[in-house]
């Protein structure tokens, strides 16, 4: 498979997002769990969350009423966390903001997506490999049944897990690059990029575009994907909302 430049002016006008005006891109996870991984969801009413071992991501109603905030108290538990992606709505009293960090959510322009013939697709059986290394380099949330949301690729060396990236959300006619990350050991090698465009490679391959999620405050890793041809769409925050006993 030969390279193929992502969102020229011809492709922007064939994609499925831009022609809705890439609107699935404003609540990806509501899209992903109302699409494509439905059989990950769990739903109350307008709130919808991933089962607990698959992701922490949740889908909140960016204009909620109270019955909203009383069916995530049924989905998520008194004493629990109702995460946010997006903006911060004021919350009903006696709930608390337990996290607010600023993000920017990036999707590719000009990006050349190229299968890496070194990479190979991680199973159930590299899982414990790849909680280890999400533990140790924290490129984000990653749990036991993240996996399934879509194909992981990883690159290993003497046998071992030292460097992956894969598909997370998966709204209509996109899909989320995420769990970028190398073992310290190994560094500066150009590891991660080779993964991120392998797995846009495959992205690509079904029509969809790639994009991607990562902390304001991280210059380095938005620094790595200005070079790849990924470009800021909107800034957002994630954060979390502590659930009143």
């Amino acid at each position: 498979m030969g390279h193929h430049r992502v969102m020229s002016e011809r492709t922007a006008e064939a994609s499925p997002i831009a022609r809705s005006g890439i609107d699935v891109l404003d609540d990806p996870v509501r899209s992903s769990l109302t699409g494509h991984h439905r059989h990950l969801a769990l739903r109350r009413g307008r709130v919808l969350r991933y089962r607990r071992d698959v992701s922490v991501f949740a889908a909140f109603p960016l204009d909620p009423i109270p019955a909203d905030w009383s069916d995530a108290v049924e989905l998520f538990g008194p004493g629990g966390t109702l995460p946010i992606s997006g903006s911060m709505p004021t919350p009903p009293p006696g709930w608390a903001t337990t996290m607010a960090v600023p993000g920017v959510q990036m999707i590719a322009r000009t990006v050349e997506p190229a299968p890496d013939p070194a990479a190979v697709i991680l199973t159930d059986d590299d899982v414990p490999e790849m909680l280890d290394l999400v533990a140790r380099t924290r490129p984000g949330p990653f749990l036991p049944r993240t996996i399934e949301m879509g194909t992981y690729l990883g690159l290993k060396q003497g046998g071992g897990l030292i460097a992956m990236a894969g598909e997370r959300l998966h709204p209509a006619g996109a899909t989320e690059i995420s769990a970028v990350c190398t073992d310290p050991a190994h560094r500066g090698r150009g590891l991660a990029s080779r993964l991120v465009l392998a797995v846009a490679a495959g992205i690509v391959a079904r029509g969809e575009t790639p994009f991607l999620h990562t902390a304001a405050e991280n210059l380095t890793a938005i620094r790595l994907y200005e070079s790849l041809g990924f470009e800021l769409r909107k800034e957002l925050v994630f954060g979390s909302f502590g659930i009143p006993d």
